[in-house]
């Protein structure tokens, strides 16, 4: 009787931290909070890949806003959208070079990688350009593209610390961003 009086007090404050997870309703996965051994242990939250857990993110936002159309919705496009940013990331090659008032970064990849490099770097700086003095061009290169930013004497500094993927991650605008395309819009309108 004691041992099933030990069990039940474990047990309970887990099943109320369970129904109390916002997000998980009766059509969730059910949360698993009890190990091999019986004991109650904590939760992964990670989805375990970066690239899914934004599609999950923004899945679980597109299905918990009522005013979305799913006729217009395009998750693969995020999903390819991911892709270009995993390619500048990870998969291209970048010089860099100063330039008066700033830097210009060659960034050059093959295939899909150059591809990735020409769509990604041009959004980037349509969306950037004048946000906080700096300035940004964008040019295609026979093997990806160029992109040269120009910046207040301020920030010179910043920006060779930065270098190319830190000035490609500034910007909070990424995540509404990935809403945008996953609903279907252009977001570099």
């Amino acid at each position: 009787m004691l041992r099933a009086l030990v069990v039940l007090a474990w047990l309970i404050p887990g099943a109320a931290f369970a129904q109390s997870m916002p997000g998980h309703d009766g059509d969730a996965h059910p949360m698993h909070m009890m190990s091999a051994g019986g004991a109650v242990g904590a939760v992964p939250t990670q989805a375990g890949q970066s690239a899914f857990a934004a599609i999950q993110e923004i899945v679980q936002i597109l299905e918990a806003d009522p005013k979305t159309d799913w006729s217009k919705v395009d998750i693969e496009a995020l999903r390819r959208h991911l892709i270009d940013m995993n390619n500048v990331t990870l998969a291209a090659d970048v010089r860099s070079e100063p330039v008066e008032g700033g830097m210009r970064f060659t960034v050059t990849g093959a295939g899909a990688v150059k591809d990735s490099i020409r769509r990604m770097i041009s959004a980037h700086a349509a969306t950037m350009n004048g946000v906080g003095g700096w300035r940004f061009a964008s040019s295609e290169a026979d093997d990806g593209a160029v992109l040269t930013v120009l910046v207040p004497a301020k920030d010179i500094n910043k920006l060779h610390g930065l270098g190319f993927i830190g000035v490609m991650t500034r910007g909070m605008h990424h995540q509404m961003h990935h809403l945008m395309i996953a609903r279907g819009e252009n977001p570099h309108q």
